[in-house]
C-alpha cells in the first residue's frame, strides 16, 4: 500500500541555506510524494501557486498581491485546489512553524508532525500570535521533534510524544575538506591563518565579540560564509581582516572549510540562541577543523564537555582559545570527533523520525504533558551523544 503523501510547511525557503528541512525532505521524497510549501511572496496581481520540482519533491510557493488582506483564506483556497488537482488525500502534515498551522488546521491528515527545530518566539520579528498558535499546534500534533536537547527539555512538558532529534551531518560530504587542495578563488587571495564561519549571519551572532577579537588580532583573517538576514548589513564589523564572502552552495562548503585553520561559532547569549543546537558543529568537525564556540548549551553538552570543541566567552577568552587551537596538535581531537561522528548520519536520523511518524499514523496521539523522560527517549547525556547537534 502506498504511503501517505507528505506536505511540509516551512518558514525557510527551499533555496535558502541547505539544512535540516532539506536533508529530511529529500529523504522522505525517496519513499513517498513530498510537497514543500514555502511562505507566500507578495509579488503578484492575482493569487496563484508556483510549483517546481527539485530533489525528487515539489516546492510550492504561493504568490499574492501586495497588501493582501486575507492571506490565510487565500492560501487555504490555493492549497485546497492544489490538493484536489494532485489527489492529495489525508497527507502527513509536517510543520516547521506554528504560523503555518491556520493554513492546514482543517485538512484531514494521517498524522500531524511538529518539527520544532528552533524556538522561533525568541527570534527578531516574531509574531505576537506565535505562542498561541504553537499551543494549538501542540494540541493537534501526533508527534513532536525538537532540533536539540535543550529545546526538548523545554517542550516535553507540553506534549506526551516529544523526541529530541538534533540534526545530523553528512560526514562524507564534509570530510572531503580534509583532502581538498585547490582553494576557491575568492578565498585563495585571503592570507592565513584563516578563522572561518559558515551559516546564517543574523541576530544570533555576537558582532561585538567578532569586532573586538578581529581588532586585537589583525594578523588573523576572519572569513564569513553565509547570508546576512534580519539585521542591517551596516552593523556588521568591518576591518581589513574581516571578509564576507556571501552565501555559497552546500556543495562548495567543504572547499571553503578546507582552507580554514580554525572554525568558530561566535554566538551571542540572547533569546534567539537560548535553545539553538548548531548544525555547523558536526559539519566543522567532519571537515577536520578545530572549533571554538561561545557557551551555547547544546555545544557545551556534549562537545565542550568531551574536549572536542573549545568553549570561551568574552573577547580575550575567545581570542586565546583560537590561539590555542592554532597551535594545538590535532590528532587526538580529530580522533575523538570522528568517534562521535561515527554514530551520526542524516539517514539514521531520518529513519528514526520516519519510524515515529509511521507509529503516529497507526495510533492516537499522546498529548498529555509529561514530567519525566518519556519511554523511548534516553537520558540527557546519552541522547545528546548519540544524536549530536543542529541549527
Amino acid at each position: 500500500m502506498a504511503l501517505p503523501d507528505l506536505v511540509c510547511l516551512s518558514h525557510l525557503r527551499w533555496n535558502f541555506v541547505f539544512q535540516r528541512p532539506q536533508h529530511l525532505m529529500t529523504r522522505f521524497a525517496r519513499q513517498r510524494r513530498t510537497f514543500f510549501v514555502e511562505e507566500p511572496q507578495f509579488d503578484a496581481t492575482t493569487a496563484s501557486l508556483e510549483t517546481r520540482s527539485t530533489h525528487g519533491l515539489t516546492v510550492v510557493t504561493p504568490h499574492l498581491p501586495a497588501n493582501h488582506g486575507q492571506t490565510t483564506d487565500a492560501i487555504q483556497a490555493l492549497l485546497a485546489r492544489f490538493f484536489a488537482s494532485k489527489d492529495i488525500a489525508a497527507p502527513v502534515l509536517w510543520l516547521y512553524t506554528p504560523m503555518a498551522w491556520p493554513l492546514v488546521r482543517t485538512v484531514r491528515a494521517s498524522a500531524v508532525v511538529y518539527d520544532c527545530m528552533d524556538d522561533l518566539s525568541g527570534f527578531a520579528g516574531a509574531s505576537l500570535d506565535l505562542g498561541a498558535l504553537e499551543d494549538e499546534l501542540l494540541d493537534h500534533a501526533d508527534v513532536v521533534f525538537t532540533g536539540g536537547y535543550s529545546l526538548y527539555e523545554a517542550k516535553r512538558r507540553h506534549h506526551g510524544n516529544v523526541h529530541a532529534m538534533p540534526s545530523s551531518v553528512d560526514v562524507q560530504h564534509f570530510r572531503r575538506a580534509r583532502q581538498w587542495r585547490l582553494q576557491p578563488t575568492d578565498q585563495r587571495v585571503i592570507p592565513c591563518p584563516r578563522i572561518g564561519f559558515a551559516g546564517v549571519i543574523d541576530e544570533r551572532m555576537n558582532l561585538e565579540l567578532v569586532r573586538r577579537v578581529a581588532t586585537s588580532r589583525p594578523e588573523w583573517q576572519f572569513v564569513f560564509i553565509g547570508p546576512v538576514v534580519k539585521i542591517d548589513p551596516a552593523t556588521l564589523p568591518r576591518a581589513a581582516n574581516i571578509h564576507y564572502l556571501g552565501m555559497k552552495p552546500y556543495a562548495q562548503l567543504p572547499a571553503y572549510m578546507s582552507g580554514w585553520d580554525v572554525a568558530i561559532m561566535p554566538f551571542a547569549h540572547n533569546a534567539a540562541t537560548r535553545f539553538i543546537s548548531p548544525t555547523k558543529t558536526p559539519e566543522y568537525l567532519a571537515a577536520g577543523c578545530p572549533v571554538v564556540s561561545t557557551s551555547i548549551r547544546d555545544v557545551v553538552r556534549p562537545y565542550g564537555n568531551d574536549g572536542i570543541v573549545a568553549i570561551a566567552d568574552g573577547p580575550e577568552e575567545f581570542g586565546s582559545a583560537i590561539a590555542d587551537a592554532l597551535t594545538a596538535k590535532s590528532r587526538e581531537r580529530i580522533a575523538l570527533a570522528d568517534q562521535m561522528l561515527g554514530q551520526m548520519s542524516w539517514d539514521a536520523t531520518w529513519q528514526q523520525m520516519d519510524d515515529l511518524v509511521a507509529a503516529a499514523t497507526r495510533q492516537p496521539a499522546t498529548r498529555t504533558p509529561v514530567t519525566d523522560t518519556p519511554v523511548g527517549v534516553r537520558p540527557a547525556a546519552e541522547t545528546v551523544r548519540v544524536h549530536a547537534s543542529a541549527e
